[in-house]
């Protein structure tokens, strides 16, 4: 309006005309959420979840998918202009999932003693207010609320009738669901993976032990819901969810899955990194062989590897891999990952890019002619993107989960890098987020 960028929520999209009621207003933007809608715009699809609109995910159900992408290509070119205010060549068109729903292979769901109620069902209670458990996910924005999810589109089966099952049981026997706020309840998390290959992995956090309570649990599931490979239990005593510091135990299984990228086998354990969407983590990673352009004769740079599922995936058209990653585990997952390939040509170390990549590491294995570099969200660190510059590899190539921060590394590299090539890819059909990757190649 005028100029000035007005970020609204509440499930609207281009078209609709809404009142909007304004939560802050600085003088280039502003925030706020709709509240009446006038007229719907006519690019409106009707979503195909019943939690739509409370539920965090999946927020852009009312858009035609087609119409989800023509947005993600405009975000990562907005991007790239505004904030890191380069030039580039045309973008290649973004490559779509075949697969729109039931694409992730891993889901986290949450217990909680306090359900999300809505307006209507706050009011239908009167004056009693209902207790409830939930096993779902969290209301955006209020951490100790959670919504109860009867059906998630997101993993193939068996997910909804594992979490059903498990619910049903803990309320039939009175299994008390956790109270973040009070720290106390047994039933905390429930991970499940489900792969391509039909391998299925869950993960049963607890906040104590309760051995009599738990061995019942996991009997009940295992008799009950067929094509379980996996089954663990983790014992959570912290004040947050994270397990990466915990010990999952084995209850049944074998104690990890293995998911397929072409005709590569992957171990995944319940504390491995791999990309969620197995069907186009393929796409995103033959998008970065092919960007790097390689030709069996040069040495390749695999920063933030987790368990060296691109190096591997990149290793047969390449001299030697080089994969670097600061923690430990998942190193320990690539190099067995590297082994059960047959990949002979990758070598993996764990911790910091900085601190390992000094003159005596380029003499002794080689400077690299590709850098393939994957950061988390928040992108690259500084010293990284300084560290890139002196190394000043000939090639470049950038895959990206947040192409506003990555627009941000880009114009630090800049000063000796050109970008060649552009191209998005969408992991997340119904969200915002979108992948990026983006050969670089230095100027001479």
């Amino acid at each position: 309006m005028d100029g000035k960028v007005i970020f609204i929520e509440g499930g609207v999209v281009p078209g609709d005309v809404v009142d909007v009621r304004l939560s802050k207003n600085k003088k280039d933007w502003a925030e706020g959420k709709a509240q009446l809608f006038h007229t719907y715009s006519p690019q409106r699809v009707e979503p195909f979840c019943e939690h739509f609109g409370l539920c965090g995910g999946c927020k852009w159900q009312m858009l035609p998918y087609e119409k989800q992408a023509e947005y993600k290509q405009q975000q990562v070119e907005d991007h790239l202009r505004r904030i890191g205010h380069l030039e580039f060549p045309d973008m290649y068109p973004i490559l779509g999932a075949s697969k729109t729903r039931r694409y992730r292979n891993k889901l986290e769901f949450t217990f909680s003693n306090k359900a999300y109620l809505t307006d209507d069902e706050i009011r239908a209670a009167g004056e009693e207010w209902p207790k409830r458990n939930a096993l779902g996910f969290h209301i955006p924005r209020l951490f100790d609320k959670v919504l109860d999810i009867r059906t998630c589109h997101l993993q193939e089966e068996p997910a909804n009738l594992i979490k059903n099952t498990v619910r049903e049981w803990a309320e039939k026997h009175s299994l008390s669901f956790y109270d973040i706020r009070r720290q106390e309840g047994w039933l905390r998390n429930l991970v499940l993976r489900i792969c391509t290959t039909g391998e299925v992995m869950v993960n049963l956090v607890i906040h104590y032990e309760d051995k009599a309570a738990r061995i019942a649990l996991l009997d009940h599931l295992l008799a009950t819901v067929p094509g379980i490979t996996t089954l663990l239990y983790t014992i959570n005593p912290k004040k947050n969810d994270s397990i990466f510091d915990l010990e999952p135990k084995v209850y049944a299984g074998k104690g990890y899955v293995e998911e397929k990228l072409e005709d590569f086998t992957f171990k995944i354990g319940p504390k491995s990194f791999f990309q969620t969407n197995t069907y186009q983590g393929e796409v995103l990673y033959k998008v970065t062989r092919d960007f790097a352009g390689l030709t069996g004769s040069e040495v390749v740079y695999d920063l933030y590897c987790g368990t060296g599922s691109i190096g591997i995936f990149v290793s047969r058209q390449a001299k030697k891999v080089i994969g670097i990653e600061l923690i430990r585990e998942a190193i320990d997952d690539a190099k067995e990952n590297a082994a059960a390939n047959a990949v002979n040509n990758a070598t993996f170390f764990a911790g910091d890019v900085i601190d390992i990549c000094d003159d005596a590491f380029f003499a002794e294995h080689g400077a690299p002619d590709v850098i393939i570099t994957d950061p988390p969200r928040a992108g690259m660190h500084e010293k990284l993107t300084a560290k890139l510059l002196e190394v000043a590899a000939p090639r470049i190539v950038y895959v990206s989960c947040n192409p506003a921060t990555q627009a941000r590394d880009l114009a630090l590299l800049n000063e000796k890098y050109t970008i060649e090539k552009i191209q998005p890819v969408d992991m997340f059909p119904h969200t915002h987020h979108i992948e990026n990757v983006v050969l670089l190649k230095r100027r001479y």
